[in-house]
């Protein structure tokens, strides 16, 4: 109980920080912008202390469920280029929704299950038989919050390493885009322009290929059988 109360307080100091200290400002394309040429130059002067600080900055972020991740994949980009900005993200994002989902899990899961237990089960069964490919789904279709999803998959009894690795797999291609897309930071206004109707749909298409691969499966199986 003290753990969990501890970890509540937490949680609740870095909602309270993000407000008191503005961190929303901070964490802005408007003042990435303004100190980019002095960033970049701090960041060639010492990268591998630029690269494991941002990481760790993007873990906590993530692992908070707070604001300006989809800016600090756009920053990667500016910052380290495509191919290291997406090794960073693609790990420091999974980590830290792992870290979100571990601590939704251990501070609700037990008063989920006390309230919803009934409820709880039919969608605990289903996660259990198809949860990798209901998260793969979700993931990959960037409409959905993520951190959203990492609260809720806490609350169900999907396996941690299930999690992990499909998360990752899942968030790649987003995290793909957004980090090219911050190679181009000057020509960025805002996030919402990234997301055309056709690149969602793509990522829609790409989501329930497997459910129609399985699909298929089955149906070829049963022939057979």
């Amino acid at each position: 109980m003290i753990k969990k109360a501890t970890l509540v307080l937490v949680l609740l100091g870095a909602i309270v920080a993000y407000f008191v200290f503005d961190l929303g400002q901070i964490l802005s394309l408007e003042n990435f912008k303004a100190s980019q040429a002095d960033i970049v130059a701090a960041k060639d002067a010492n990268p591998l202390l630029y690269i494991s600080g941002f990481f760790l900055l993007y873990v906590a972020v993530t692992g908070l469920s707070i604001p300006g991740a989809a800016i600090m994949t756009l920053i990667a980009g500016a910052l380290f280029g495509v191919l290291i900005g997406t090794i960073i993200v693609s790990f420091a994002s999974t980590l830290g929704a792992t870290l979100a989902f571990l601590s939704a899990r251990f501070v609700l899961r037990d008063w989920v299950q006390g309230k919803f237990g009934e409820r709880l089960r039919a969608i605990d069964e289903g996660l259990e038989k198809d949860g990798a490919f209901y998260l793969f789904t979700l993931r990959l279709i960037p409409v959905f919050p993520f951190f959203v999803i990492n609260l809720l998959m806490g609350l169900t009894r999907i396996k941690t390493r299930t999690f992990f690795w499909v998360s990752q797999l899942g968030m790649l291609p987003a995290t793909i885009v957004f980090v090219n897309a911050g190679t181009q930071m000057s020509r960025i206004e805002s996030t919402a322009g990234l997301l055309s109707p056709a690149l969602i749909a793509s990522f829609v298409a790409l989501a329930l290929f497997p459910w129609a691969a399985k699909a298929i499966v089955a149906l070829v199986m049963r022939s057979r059988g």
